[in-house]
């Protein structure tokens, strides 16, 4: 980089100012490269704008040669006070300039100005070109360079990977959903029906096309259970595609009923017009499931059972029957119930307040999560094992005088004294039953005089063998297993040593024994098929599961015997009906802590000569005194289905209009 001076000495003019203003100003003056004649007119212009007028008109691109020094370049930092030896315009037309014209513009050059000629050439000073020095450029300038390329090349490649590696499938889904939008297809949840087609539980399409669930059978609440539906946020967004049984067979056969959901593809241009849909994932359907349980028959009992209820003041009740061939549920009954519909929408809210203060308790299924104390209603399976364990005889008499007397061998003198509902004289068995003698029971149960009884470990073995303080295994969670006593389980409840008389409540149903009306209809079923204890189920066409119960089928025959005298001149004898032979049992447990309440009980079969079906049904916690009031249910189910023709009773009635009932 090369600059010139002119060689006429009387044209400098204020060598020494200028000089002196360079270094005032040498930080703003870079000098460009090949002699810029811009360059040169900024920095002369910066010292002073006369000089710099005057020396671009009449000698700058003219003898630019000439008139400058050579230079080396201002960064090199070397004769930068060369430069202002420049040529400069006379003090008299510097003097003389007005203001105005200062800032003036001459856009024309001529090329004379700029091009050697003949006119300029011997003027030109060649050796002014001789011996110049250049300097190169420090490393450090090429490092810095370097290091500032790298630095950007360093930010481009990280924020690329960012872009492309770290967050590209969230930008790529976010890209696609600007034209792509997926919709969740909900599947139709399948219907659950009767055992002759009638819908317990189906799909109702709304006025905004969504699909809820409808359960047009109250009494069945319970059973069936109810849904949860698919939840929302508050953008009306899904985050939970999926609609779950929350209770009953809803819960229990989930994974059947309800299919799987699909999606819906919607393309969409940047207006939101839709441009296309498909469907990229079909929805499949639930499955359909087909119940035991007949309306015909569930309708009727669930009436009778809340009648008696509510008419006898008893805060809740309970019932179910069986095919005694196939252990199928043909009705089910829980009192009192709820709204399926009003759950699974969870509206109103006042009804399920009042649900959930009911004390009856409408979100427990009484007939399988209930347990009670059975009372007299465990009289049949007690006889059926001291039968079977030859402990006594169809035609052993034991006198019933109404009260039993033990002396107490630990204190001598003292007499404990154990009394039976009433006098009933001589009874056999079959008469013991009928009647519910709790002195013969007493007595085949602890022993007596010389009589003989099965002690608490036989009556624990029986019971269990019965099916009692275990679980159904019926297809309902929740189920209860009850409880049936013993020495060690009093020594660990109580810490207290287990006595004759905890014996003599046990072989008569009371004291510490639990069970569920589905026990109760189960064992019952038992002593009716010849000893089968099958597994209750709810689902149509089950293959049947049982086990066998190891009482003598002809002590099961005295034991059915007894059970129908108990309805033809006895305590049952409610159910002494011309259309219909039925054997029942009935029983009665104080409750309470002054056993001011009474569970009403009533267990038994139909038709007695060709039994079909077993019953049981439990009325929790009534007023003393109706304890028997359980054998009016059935009284009232009877005449129900007489009154519809029904074929449980005899009747031809078909499958129509099953509904109605």
């Amino acid at each position: 980089m090369h600059f010139y001076t002119h060689p006429q000495p009387h044209l400098y003019h204020d060598t020494q100012s200028i000089h002196i203003l360079f270094f005032r100003f040498s930080h703003i003056f870079p000098v460009a490269v090949h002699c810029s004649s811009c360059s040169c007119f900024f920095m002369y212009r910066t010292a002073c704008a006369a000089r710099c007028w005057y020396l671009r008109r009449h000698a700058l691109l003219r003898t630019f040669c000439w008139n400058t020094a050579a230079l080396y370049s201002l960064w090199g930092r070397c004769d930068n006070h060369r430069f202002f030896r420049a040529q400069s315009a006379p003090n008299r037309y510097h003097q003389e300039m007005r203001l105005w014209q200062k800032k003036r513009r001459d856009p024309e050059i001529a090329p004379d100005e700029i091009f050697l000629d003949a006119s300029n050439a011997p003027d030109f000073d060649r050796s002014r070109l001789e011996g110049r020095l250049e300097k190169p450029l420090p490393q450090r300038t090429f490092f810095s360079l370097f290091g500032v390329l790298a630095l950007f090349v360093l930010i481009l490649v990280a924020r690329t990977w960012d872009l492309e590696i770290v967050n590209g499938g969230a930008f790529a889904a976010e890209s696609a959903h600007n034209i792509l939008e997926v919709t969740t297809l909900f599947a139709l949840r399948g219907i659950i029906t009767d055992v002759h087609g009638v819908v317990l539980a189906e799909n109702e399409e709304k006025g905004d096309g969504s699909v809820i669930r409808n359960y047009p059978i109250s009494s069945l609440s319970q059973v069936i259970g109810y849904v949860s539906y698919p939840k929302k946020d508050v953008h009306g967004i899904y985050y939970d595609t999926n609609e779950t049984g929350v209770t009953g067979l809803e819960a229990e056969y989930d994974s059947l009923l309800a299919g799987e959901n699909g999606q819906l593809l919607t393309e969409m241009d940047a207006l939101g017009t839709v441009r296309s849909k498909g469907t990229i994932v079909p929805t499949i359907e639930g499955e359909a499931l087909r119940l035991s349980i007949d309306v015909r028959l569930q309708e009727p009992f669930a009436r009778a059972i809340a009648n008696v209820t509510r008419n006898q003041r008893f805060i809740a009740g309970a019932g179910v029957i069986l095919d005694v061939q196939t252990g199928a549920v043909r009705a089910i009954v829980s009192y009192p119930s709820y709204d399926s519909n009003v759950m699974a929408n969870g509206d109103p809210s006042n009804t399920i307040a009042l649900y959930n203060a009911d004390p009856g308790h409408p979100f427990l299924d009484h007939a399988v999560q209930g347990v009670y104390v059975p009372g007299s209603i465990v009289k049949p399976f007690i006889a059926s094992g001291v039968l079977t364990d030859g402990l006594i005889t169809p035609n052993t008499v034991i006198n019933d005088p109404g009260f039993i007397s033990i002396p107490d061998p630990y204190h001598p003198g003292k007499v404990f004294t154990y009394t039976g509902w009433r006098a009933l004289g001589a009874v056999d068995v079959r008469k013991a039953i009928a009647w519910s003698s709790d002195i013969f029971f007493y007595t085949i149960g602890g022993g007596f005089g010389n009589q003989k009884g099965l002690g608490i470990d036989r009556l624990e073995y029986w019971y269990r063998q019965f099916g009692f303080g275990s679980q159904t295994g019926i297809d309902l969670a929740g189920e209860a297993s009850g409880l049936v006593p013993t020495p060690a389980w009093k020594q660990s409840t109580f810490n207290e040593p287990w006595y004759l008389g905890d014996t003599y409540f046990t072989a008569i149903g009371q004291y510490a024994v639990q069970v569920t009306p589905i026990q109760i209809a189960r064992a019952t079923a038992a002593i009716v098929n010849g000893g089968k204890l099958f597994t209750p189920t709810l689902l149509a066409k089950q293959v049947p599961v049982y086990t066998m119960v190891p009482a003598n089928a002809s002590a099961l025959a005295v034991v059915r015997e007894g059970m129908r005298q108990g309805v033809t001149s006895a305590l049952a004898s409610a159910l002494n009906l011309p259309y219909v032979s039925v054997a029942a049992k009935t029983g009665t447990a104080q409750t309470g802590v002054r056993n001011q309440y009474d569970n009403s009980w009533v267990e038994g079969f139909f038709p007695y000569d060709h039994p079909q079906y077993a019953f049981a049904v439990v009325l929790e916690r009534g007023p003393s005194g109706t304890g028997e009031q359980a054998v009016n249910v059935m009284r009232n189910l009877f005449d129900s289905l007489y009154a519809d023709n029904s074929p449980y009773v005899g009747g031809t009635a078909t499958n129509t209009n099953l509904l109605a009932l």
